[in-house]
């Protein structure tokens, strides 16, 4: 039987016996292996979207440290539209600006979003524990309203059989192991995946030759909120790279790179811990240690993300370093991917191959990420001699000269993935501005009334700009609201019409219900529209 015990910051869904112990196997539409920010998001929205959904982890909660901490704009939009956004962003620390260090010389620093207009900060920093609590706050808020999401916790699963048409899952709890069938399984378990493992499903990819000691740092200190990152730091043991970040509640977070050939027991040691942190902070600082850990960079994948009735989505489905903050971010993207389209085929309003697409979009925004995770890898620890003499000169041309500023690689931001040439893309017949193209997800614009992306919530929708938009309500059953603005009455700012028109005087968009453009024209009719949907549901023209 399993017996979880483990240090825990939030207590969320306590273990409660299960009726289905000793009883006839249940069968379920949707069952999500694992409770953390990926899982509890695909369960919120598909919960939020009238599809029943499951979750089972085998904790009771949120474990102790800060483990991820900056969540992006489009995560944070995201969270936004399943009603959890805003208290992210209360209670976590904004910020918008990061500087990059070479020895105790500033290169340059960056402003991540400095255009006004959007609802979201261009990142919070706040810690994963306190991320999942407000996932599952949210949770229970529509459980209250009638959704049907159920969280099972310390219900650990122990086997996996994927059948033709259901899986059937073992699953031990402190009272016993029961079974139940799932139509649907979301694997969200993580970097060590044992779903994955029981599929016998491989996780290539490449182990980086570094290791990085993490430390959380209790203190009151007047650093500015802004990701500060070291090449070289001058303090004394900090190794070859250092970060600092400030979390909620005076948590700071500190990054040393130690090398590859380390004794981790001895790494981990408190006292040598603190001569690191001492070091960069100056004798006689006061602070506490919270957390401390040491990770090794991976930039890992599955070949595919849906294996028939299972389906990967976060770590599970593919792993990076941390330098980017793609690792929690990206694993949200999957699930606001995954969730629509699997609520349309639970409905029988989508064919079973519409949740190919969800692999398709999702290993294309996973390759990019391991593609910037690996070349800032690289730029942090230089392979030779003459790697290193040119990370250097980058760094010291960068002082200077903001041409070189693009080649300095301390960790590329997360950005939304755009699905460029993918299946499920209509056409794009609008000479709009680029970062609106199809395939993109949409920008946000302040209206006189809220925000642009909270009126698009999560349906498909038509947005009309400066235009009468065709007379369409439903495609195939598929609901499709529709949005009429006018530029000169709603946009007081002139963003709607910059982001979205460019220089062209009106357009009609399609947009998915994870806010991605399905299609875009200067005038399009009801057959357009109806063409896009299908091709956006997996039906073709």
């Amino acid at each position: 039987m399993v017996d979880v015990r483990y240090d825990i910051a939030f207590k969320l869904y306590p273990y409660e016996k299960v009726a289905a112990i000793g009883a006839a196997p249940l069968r379920h539409p949707v069952v999500i292996i694992g409770g953390g920010p990926v899982g509890m998001a695909a369960a919120l929205d598909l919960g939020r979207k009238g599809t029943p959904v499951l979750v089972l982890d085998d904790h009771e909660g949120v474990g102790q440290g800060s483990r991820a901490i900056c969540f992006a704009k489009r995560t944070l939009e995201i969270c936004d539209r399943l009603g959890a956004g805003q208290a992210m962003v209360d209670k976590g620390v904004v910020w918008n600006v990061g500087k990059v260090f070479h020895g105790d010389q500033k290169v340059f620093e960056f402003n991540l979003q400095p255009e006004d207009g959007h609802k979201a900060p261009a990142f919070i920093n706040l810690q994963q524990s306190y991320f999942e609590k407000y996932l599952v706050d949210a949770v229970r808020k529509v459980q209250s309203e009638g959704c049907p999401i159920e969280i099972r916790g310390r219900n650990a699963v122990t086997g996996i059989t994927v059948h033709d048409d259901i899986v059937s899952v073992d699953i031990d709890t402190p009272d016993g192991p029961y079974q139940l069938g799932a139509d649907w399984l979301i694997a969200c378990d993580g970097a060590r995946s044992p779903t994955r493992d029981m599929l016998g499903l491989r996780f290539d990819g490449r182990v980086f030759e570094d290791n990085f000691l993490i430390a959380d740092v209790k203190m009151t200190a007047d650093f500015p909120t802004e990701r500060w990152f070291w090449f070289e730091p001058p303090f004394k043991d900090s190794g070859a790279s250092a970060l600092l970040h400030k979390q909620p509640d005076d948590i700071w977070r500190i990054d040393f790179q130690l090398g590859w050939d380390i004794d981790r027991a001895k790494e981990l040691k408190p006292e040598n811990i603190r001569a690191r942190v001492d070091a960069m902070l100056g004798e006689g600082a006061d602070y506490a240690l919270e957390w401390t850990s040491i990770y090794t960079f991976q930039c890992r994948r599955m070949e595919n993300f849906r294996h028939g009735r299972v389906l990967f989505a976060g770590d599970s489905a593919h792993l990076v370093s941390p330098f980017g903050a793609r690792g929690a971010n990206s694993g949200v993207q999957d699930a606001d991917n995954l969730a629509w389209k699997l609520d349309l085929v639970v409905k029988g309003l989508a064919p079973e191959s519409l949740l190919d697409s969800y692999s398709e979009e999702r290993v294309h925004g996973a390759d990019e990420n391991i593609l910037n995770s690996t070349r800032a890898t690289d730029f942090l620890t230089p392979k030779s001699a003459i790697s290193k003499v040119f990370r250097n000169a980058v760094l010291e041309l960068a002082q200077k000269h903001a041409f070189a500023r693009p080649l300095v690689n301390s960790g590329r931001l997360s950005v939304p993935c755009v699905y460029d040439g993918l299946s499920l893309n209509g056409p794009d017949e609008l000479n709009g501005p680029e970062h609106s193209r199809v395939g993109a997800s949409c920008a946000d614009a302040p209206m006189a009334d809220g925000f642009l992306l909270e009126q698009l919530g999560g349906d498909f929708t038509v947005l009309a700009l400066n235009t009468a938009p065709p007379d369409v309500a439903d495609v195939d059953g598929i609901v499709v609201r529709t949005i009429r603005l006018d530029t000169r009455r709603d946009d007081p700012t002139g963003a709607l019409a910059t982001r979205y028109l460019g220089d062209e005087p009106c357009g009609i968009y399609l947009i998915r219900p994870d806010q991605h453009v399905v299609a875009r024209w200067a005038v399009a009719d009801a057959a357009d529209i109806k063409a896009a949907m299908r091709t956006a549901t997996g039906r073709g023209q």
